[in-house]
């Protein structure tokens, strides 16, 4: 997951001295946020002078016409334009801008809001706290609302901004988001790279429970003992597209999972005759399962002590009943 620097977030240091700060620490982008402020470009020039690092304008304005003459001049690599400010939501980009184009929407914004910028914008930026204010916490239901924004629009990119501390950028890494946007936890540790570290590939809090960011029963391949058949087994894992299905007694109680590989040997054994292929002798009744009142730093214990990789997991409640799925196709072993 690459990290945009917020760069008006530090508040210590002159831009020349945090632009060369960010030069050595080797972020991905440098993030400008511009409030209807056309004066922002000086500083886009002075980044653009002193740095190779792409630049991630944010811009809140309810006129997004006055910025167009200048955005088809400044060669910028990304331009976000914030939903909700806009009077006029049908916006007219000049044709001589190059750049990637990203529609930024609140919590409480719906995500079908996107479908008119779909042809055009390729990505959205979830705003997970209040746009503008620094230091606020991650939303939780920005999680889900991710999720549902990559079903919608698989083509598409998330970034996200706001509360994106070591613990929210495991989750997001793990969601497949593609950029996430750091000010306070960025500038306000005690070295920028050591910020970036715990933002790219270490986990250091804990305050988000398994159940927050897991994908629920309906967003998980899932069959139930009674339509146990290899037809239906293999919809299910196919629909699902993440290796496995869980199969379910009608409460919801977990039997156990049939994953690609459970399938795969099953089929070789009865090549022969594929109709004596019984889909219950297929079930790992004993899988990996995870709570769902896990902390982050939980799963990731959980999942250092296994000697295999583990690639998805079932999640159950205090009464055994599976509630969802946790995976890890978005993360490399060697990262957990």
């Amino acid at each position: 997951m690459k990290i945009s620097a917020s760069i008006y977030s530090d508040k210590e240091n002159n831009i020349l001295s945090t632009i060369h700060a960010l030069n050595d620490s080797h972020v991905d982008m440098i993030h400008v946020d511009c409030n209807d402020d056309l004066n922002v470009f000086a500083d886009i020039l002075t980044i653009q002078k002193n740095s190779q690092i792409p630049i991630d304008l944010h811009i809140i304005t309810e006129n997004a016409d006055r910025f167009y003459p200048t955005l088809a001049e400044f060669d910028i690599e990304y331009v976000t334009f914030q939903y909700e400010d806009l009077k006029d939501k049908n916006l007219k980009i000049p044709k001589e801008f190059t750049g990637q184009l990203g529609l930024a929407i609140t919590s409480n914004t719906p995500i079908d809001v996107f479908d008119q910028y779909a042809n055009e914008f390729d990505f959205i930026l979830f705003m997970a706290t209040v746009p503008g204010q620094s230091g606020g916490k991650f939303d939780k239901i920005n999680f889900r609302r991710i999720r549902e924004f990559q079903t919608k629009y698989p083509g598409k990119k998330v970034h996200v901004d706001g509360g994106v501390n070591g613990e929210v950028s495991f989750i997001l890494r793990n969601m497949g988001v593609y950029a996430s946007v750091s000010g306070s936890y960025l500038f306000n540790s005690a070295t920028i790279n050591t910020a970036l570290l715990n933002l790219k590939l270490n986990e250091i809090e804990s305050n988000f429970l398994v159940k927050d960011f897991m994908r629920d029963l309906n967003e998980s391949p899932v069959i139930y003992s009674n339509n146990l058949n290899l037809k239906e087994t293999l919809k299910s894992i196919d629909t699902g597209n993440l290796g496995f299905t869980l199969v379910l007694e009608e409460d919801n109680t977990l039997i156990g999972i049939i994953g690609n590989g459970d399938l795969r040997r099953g089929l070789l054994q009865n090549l022969d005759n594929l109709n004596q292929l019984n889909p219950a002798d297929l079930i790992n009744q004993t899988p990996l399962v995870i709570d769902e009142n896990y902390t982050v730093y939980q799963l990731l214990r959980f999942i250092k002590k296994e000697t295999r990789p583990v690639l998805y997991l079932p999640v159950i409640n205090k009464d055994k009943k599976a509630v969802g799925t946790v995976n890890f196709i978005n993360l490399i072993k060697g990262e957990i």
